[in-house]
Parts: structure tokens; C-alpha cells; sequence
């Protein structure tokens, strides 16, 4: 039975128990429009928020988590092309987030469009990210949340490369598990040639709209496929989720009383709470 959106636990748990290693997480899908964003975003908050030190990495060159977070990333700042593809450090990039003091974010501008390209000719061009972040004091943080562009090239893969875990939102509508496979099949190609460790760990259904008939049969659809994989709480369709981003916010801090800032809470704590072993 997935539990209502907006739902809150009630126990007023200030500190989460925080992992034994820092868990890295390639929030991914190659879907567009499926809440790969707001579900990086608005986890990586919620986490923060309850004693979490949290690294967004925005690995799509539209820059939209940077813009959520309020992290410059126009014109010549230092950003993650430059990391990937000019060997600059990690932490020449990474701000910290406004008023978000246990937040950070490392930004994509519109350059990232073209390391797509520029990573074919460099070495272990797989790999490019996971060694800048091993170069990078990484054990300082509990979670880095790597947000992934909605496609499978070597963005995505480095992304992959770099994580211990992948986090898959699924949106509750029609045609919902088109094109999962491939990604799963990435996955295990990844897995068996290049990261051992790697695993699906997380599935978050968003875009639930429990007025539908649809929304219902498409949960229960992804929970018969993936089982307790699919976190139990769901994510509704919310005015505020989109509007947050326009005031360089999360809804966590745009409107925290909202269905969707209360769904996203339930999802990270969940999230915090779940072994962190296969």
C-alpha cells in the first residue's frame, strides 16, 4: 500500500542517523519531465536539513539544480565541464548553498552540452568524475546526489561510474516504464565492466495524482516490478515543486508546509533510514 502524499511520519526527528561512508547517489532516468530535478534537489535538502552534510552535483547542462539551489552558473564560473574535461580540482567549483549551511553544489552552465563530445577523445573518459571526486575531500560529506541530464551518454555514465547507488523517479502516468529497461540494462553493463559496487537502490514515484484511476495502477505496476526497491512514500503533483526553482529555492524552504516539501521530507528520511548495504 504506498502511503499518501504529503504524509509525515510524526516523529519530529530532528537528527537522521548519518551513513557509515559517504553514500553516493546518480539520480537518473532517460526520460525527460520525470522529476529527476526536484527529486535530487528537494532530497538533497530535506537530508541536509536533519544533520546531513550534502553535495548536488548538476551534471545536466540545463543548470537547473544549480538554479534550485541558487548557485551562480552563467556565463565564465567555474563549473563541472571544467572538472570533467580540464582536470580542474572538485573544490575550486563547489558553493555553498544560501541559508543552506550543511548544503553544497557543484554547478553545470551550458558549457556541459559540449563534454558529450570533448570526453570521446580523453583517457578513462568514463571515469572522469568519479576520479575528481576521489581527489576531492569527499568523506566530508555524508551524501553527494549526482543529477543526471535525461539521456544515456557519457554524462550519465560518469555519473554512474562515480555512484554506489542509483535513484530512478518514475512518474506516475502513462507509459511510465518505457525505456527503463535500457537504463537498467546500463546499469548492469556498468556494473560488470566498470563499477563493481553499483546498485539500484531507490525508486521514487512522482507526479502521483491519487484523483486517477491511472496513478494507482501504475504504483502498484513499478511495485510489483521492483518491490520494496520503491520507496513507500509517493510524490504528488504539486503547484509548489515547479514554482520553487523560479525563487532559487527547494520547496523545502520555499514552502515547507506543502504537500510536495512534506512528501519529499517522508522520501528522505526513508532514504536515511535504509541499510546502505546491498
Amino acid at each position: 500500500m504506498a502511503a499518501q502524499p504529503g504524509a509525515t511520519s510524526g516523529d519530529g526527528d530532528a537528527l537522521w542517523p548519518r551513513p557509515s561512508k559517504t553514500r553516493v547517489i546518480a539520480v537518473a532516468n532517460q526520460k525527460g519531465g520525470v522529476g529527476k530535478t526536484t527529486t535530487s534537489v528537494n532530497i538533497a535538502a530535506a537530508l541536509s536539513m536533519h544533520g546531513q552534510r550534502v553535495l548536488v552535483v548538476d551534471l545536466d547542462p540545463q543548470g537547473n539544480a544549480s538554479t534550485a539551489l541558487a548557485t551562480e552558473h552563467r556565463g565564465d564560473v567555474p563549473d563541472v565541464y571544467q572538472v570533467l574535461v580540464d582536470d580542474l580540482p572538485m573544490a575550486d567549483i563547489v558553493k555553498q548553498v544560501p541559508d543552506m549551511p550543511n548544503l553544497y553544489c557543484a554547478p553545470a552552465t551550458i558549457d556541459l552540452a559540449g563534454a558529450e563530445i570533448e570526453l570521446v577523445s580523453l583517457v578513462a573518459r568514463e571515469a572522469r568524475l568519479r576520479r575528481a571526486l576521489a581527489a576531492y575531500d569527499a568523506m566530508e560529506f555524508d551524501y553527494i546526489v549526482i543529477d543526471c541530464p535525461p539521456s544515456l551518454g557519457l554524462l550519465t555514465v560518469n555519473a554512474l561510474v562515480a555512484a554506489e547507488e542509483v535513484m530512478i523517479p518514475i512518474q506516475c502516468e502513462y507509459y511510465a516504464l518505457e525505456g527503463l529497461g535500457q537504463l537498467l540494462r546500463n546499469v548492469d553493463l556498468i556494473r560488470a565492466h566498470l563499477n563493481p559496487t553499483l546498485r539500484l537502490s531507490t525508486i521514487v514515484l512522482t507526479m502521483y495524482d491519487g484523483r486517477t484511476r491511472l496513478a494507482s495502477q501504475v504504483a502498484d505496476e513499478v511495485r510489483s516490478h521492483f518491490g520494496d526497491t520503491v520507496l513507500r512514500t509517493v510524490i504528488p503533483r504539486s503547484v509548489r515543486l515547479s514554482e520553487a526553482p523560479s525563487y532559487g529555492q527547494s520547496v523545502m524552504t520555499y514552502d515547507p508546509g506543502s504537500s510536495g516539501a512534506m512528501a519529499y521530507m517522508d522520501a528522505a528520511r526513508e532514504i536515511a533510514h535504509r541499510a546502505t548495504v546491498s
